[in-house]
């Protein structure tokens, strides 16, 4: 639903940047290189300041009162935009998946949350799906890999677009692992809860990366690729992770997520 002026006109879609808390606190990078690919790719973006978490910590943990209230706060900040966009497909899924089913019983709240879910988008997704990015300008002279998260894959059907807009980059090999789709045990209080199931799936998962030969692990989602960065560095592994975000945006400059420099 792009903006258009007094005269019908279409103009730059104006895109609302769902930060997220991970990206603010670990990664700010995967936030610029996120600025950078929707300014590229024609977009008006703004960042609204009262943006707080998406609320799924609370969602998942069964706080339903509070998640209902981060919610509202949410909605009510990114509502006027034309899209609402994210580099993550955790975030972007529970907004658009599960907010429209935590007001049962609220007609209001529950109509603002489906129409704020319509035009709810993850990253890479929206690049392809929506705007139809076909080229990206950047250079990448690595071997990768390119694990796909749960809440990305499962809830907002992220698989192709990650791999076509990889595809264009100069330089880049794509490498794919064994079992991509196999959840890397982060899961947001899943590792909390169940450290011990944690730790082997992560540990399978770091195995598949390895024997993909891959110089480097990409995907779409900071909290698996911090998890999966901090098993690497304790297995002394040189494989460097990045978001695909910053490969795209050729934001690379940076040391790699988990490494201290």
């Amino acid at each position: 639903m792009p903006s258009s002026n007094e005269n019908g006109a279409l103009t730059r879609p104006h895109v609302g940047l769902f930060v997220t808390c991970l990206v603010d606190l670990f990664r700010p990078n995967v936030g610029f290189a996120a600025v950078k690919l929707l300014e590229d790719a024609g977009c008006t973006l703004s960042v609204p300041e009262m943006q707080t978490c998406c609320g799924q910590p609370a969602y998942n943990s069964g706080d339903a009162t509070n998640a209902r209230d981060i919610a509202r706060q949410v909605i009510a900040a990114f509502e006027e935009f034309d899209y609402v966009v994210g580099p993550s497909g955790s975030c972007m899924g529970m907004i658009r998946a599960h907010y429209p089913e935590m007001f049962p019983t609220d007609a209001l709240w529950r109509g603002r949350a489906a129409r704020l879910a319509e035009k709810s988008y993850e990253l890479l997704s929206f690049l392809r799906d929506v705007l139809g990015v076909e080229c990206v300008h950047a250079r990448y002279e690595e071997t990768v890999t390119y694990h796909d998260s749960c809440s990305g894959l499962r809830e907002m059907g992220i698989k192709a677009q990650p791999r076509a807009l990889l595809g264009q980059v100069n330089g880049l090999t794509l490498n794919e692992m064994n079992e991509s789709e196999v959840c890397c045990g982060f899961g947001g209080t899943f590792c909390v809860k169940y450290p011990k199931i944690s730790e082997r799936m992560v540990a399978d998962k770091v195995q598949s990366i390895t024997e993909s030969d891959a110089t480097t692990l990409l995907g779409g989602d900071l909290g698996c690729l911090l998890n999966m960065a901090g098993r690497l560095k304790r297995e002394k592994s040189r494989v460097k992770v990045y978001h695909a975000a910053e490969v795209l945006a050729g934001l690379t400059d940076l040391p790699p997520i988990g490494d201290p420099k």
